[in-house]
């Protein structure tokens, strides 16, 4: 009967164990929606920046090459 106590406390410690984990993991989630959040606004705005660029481009003169440019 004396392992009782050392299983109990064991149990014991292993619930609080369960409990910090949880609580850790529960941390990572809301820190994985904030980034998941952060990526997904800084794709959005890379897009938007893209498009600005895109449009800018487009209204640039063409400039036609001289003969013989190539060489």
């Amino acid at each position: 009967m004396s392992r009782l106590p050392e299983l109990a406390e064991r149990i014991d410690r292993l619930l609080l164990r369960h409990e910090e984990l949880a609580r850790t993991n529960t941390l990572l989630e809301e820190q994985l929606q904030a980034m998941t959040a952060e990526r997904d606004s800084l794709k959005s705005r890379l897009g938007a920046a893209r498009a600005r660029i895109d449009a800018l481009l487009d209204r640039l003169p063409v400039e036609k090459a001289a003969p013989g440019a190539d060489e």
